[in-house]
């Protein structure tokens, strides 16, 4: 998709009659809503606003950049505005803005309006193309400007392209690069919704970093997820690390590195000031702390064997199911002292903390199966790992087909992680199937193919194979449980309580909780 798909005449205020910010916002929207780009204008501008109030979107410069993410919004467009006279919109820089770059996405946006709106934002950098764009009279004039201006960016990104593969043509055999000298810069930048201040930041450091003949990698976590991520290889020969960014990134990979930490605007306004604080050696060494460490580690794009790739799925399922089954249970808990010392079953407060606390146990295996397959298979394997994870948690019978074999006995924990893993690999798979599919049905893979094909397979599986066989295991389980006499009983108690409370977190402590949840 190019820029002038999500650039259009109608969506243009050549002379923007507002004199203050809030007017400016409200005129603008009220075009949004009359070209058919947002279909409730009072949800839209509270969303401008609430992005507005967590940071200005007043970038310097003598532009602004409102933008909003949300279902208020019917298509990808970017709105463009000027201002003769200038609007004080508290700006960075304080001083008033001339040209408006309204960004609007609908909360399902594909992937391929998102790269037009990230690509749009990039340009802006270069202040040649502002300063045109504060001369233009017309629409057309506008969109000229930047299809040159995209043109141009394609050949620059074209040439970096073939460039990089000849070195790594050249390193392979063995050759010398006169990059290889350069020193180097690596760098994440990132924003809370990710459309603009994350491209910007991005191509700002870049550009910077050409001016001094340094060699800046950046890393994007923004509306596309993560995009040009740092290897092992660059962090470690990196001279220092830029964080340009207002949402948490992953940090315990850059342990020991001089870093400097500063909002996304930063980047986009100060790049040379962060790179000045590299350079000069005036960045502190971040130090991860040691359990960031043992997260990090189990994450690096080193292969993990298959055990510890297991480990490593299973905790992140176990620690998102942790809050549910901890403040489950302390309610029921509070509710059984309720009942025995407040009046009995019958009681409002022990009904309400009762119930309370089952709602709570009744999300604990599918939050499990689900986060399980999204460590996995990412964020398209969640809704297949709920799904799989919620029909582990009830009986096949519940389904109203005929199905005799144990159809009224629940799968339950352990055929939970067995739809976790199913569910991230099922999915994994399904990306493999996909990958060489044509670039313009690129945004139908995340909405249709993976949410459909996924909910469907891991249906299939669930009710076919894994309910089957895991409710068996399961009643089998309970039958031993209940037929085991006290002295077995406090034996078994006693060893899993031996193995929570020897490592306080590690492999023992984490094998018995497994255990026991899954008894």
């Amino acid at each position: 998709m190019r820029i002038k798909d999500i650039l259009s005449p109608e969506s243009m205020i050549m002379d923007l009659k507002a004199k203050n910010k809030e007017d400016a916002i409200k005129e603008m929207a009220d075009l949004e809503v009359a070209t058919d780009i947002v279909n409730d204008e009072d949800a839209f501008i509270k969303s401008i606003w609430d992005r507005e109030n967590e940071s200005t979107t007043g970038i310097g410069g003598g532009i602004a950049m409102p933008h909003a993410r949300n279902k208020s919004i019917n298509k990808a467009r970017v709105l463009f505005a000027k201002s003769k006279d200038g609007i004080d919109y508290n700006s960075l820089d304080g001083q008033p803005v001339h040209l408006f770059f309204m960004i609007t996405a609908p909360a399902g946006a594909d992937n391929t309006h998102l790269q037009a709106l990230a690509k749009l934002s990039g340009l802006l950098i270069d202040p040649d193309l502002v300063e045109k764009l504060k001369a233009t009279k017309t629409p057309e004039e506008v969109i000229d400007l930047f299809e040159k201006a995209e043109a141009k960016k394609d050949e620059e990104d074209k040439k970096a392209a073939e460039a990089k593969k000849a070195k790594e043509a050249a390193k392979a055999e063995g050759k010398n690069d006169d990059d290889d000298n350069k020193p180097l810069i690596v760098g994440v930048t990132a924003c809370i919704n990710g459309i603009a201040h994350t491209y910007m930041a991005q191509e700002a450091l870049i550009k910077e970093g050409k001016k001094r003949g340094i060699e800046v990698r950046i890393e994007t976590n923004g509306s596309e997820g993560v995009k040009d991520k740092l290897t092992p290889d660059e962090i470690k020969r990196a001279k220092g690390v830029i964080i340009a960014s207002d949402k948490k990134v992953d940090m315990p990979r850059f342990d020991g590195k001089p870093l400097v930490n500063r909002p996304v605007v930063d980047g986009i306004n100060k790049p040379g000031e962060l790179i000045d604080d590299i350079m000069d050696g005036k960045a502190d060494v971040y130090h991860a702390s040691a359990s960031d460490k043992s997260e990090e580690s189990s994450s690096s794009t080193e292969k993990p064997g298959v055990w510890a790739g297991i480990y490593k799925n299973l905790m992140n399922g176990i620690s998102h199911m942790l809050p549910f089954v901890i403040g489950g249970g302390i309610l029921m808990a509070i509710s059984f002292i309720v009942e025995n010392y407040g009046g009995g079953a019958k009681t409002p407060a022990f009904i309400f903390l009762n119930n309370a606390g089952n709602l709570a146990f009744a999300f604990m295996v599918p939050v499990l199966s689900a986060y399980i397959a999204e460590s996995i298979g990412d964020l398209p394997a969640l809704m297949p790992g709920f799904v799989g994870g919620y029909m582990a948690s009830i009986a096949n019978g519940q389904f109203q087909v005929n199905v005799q074999a144990h159809a009224t006995s629940p799968a339950g924990f352990l055929g939970g992680i067995a739809a976790g893993f199913i569910a991230g690999y099922l999915m994994v798979g399904l990306k493999k199937l996909f990958a060489n599919l044509p670039h313009s049905v690129e945004g139908m893979k995340p909405m249709l193919f993976y949410p459909i094909l996924g909910l469907l397979f891991i249906a299939a599986i669930m009710f076919y194979i894994i309910n089957p066989i895991f409710s068996g295991i399961n009643f089998a389980i309970t039958h031993f449980l209940n037929s085991m006499g006290t002295g077995n009983l406090v034996l078994l108690t006693t060893i899993l309580a031996g193995m929570m409370s020897i490592d306080m977190g590690g492999p023992f402590n984490k094998a018995a909780y497994v255990f026991a949840s899954g008894a």
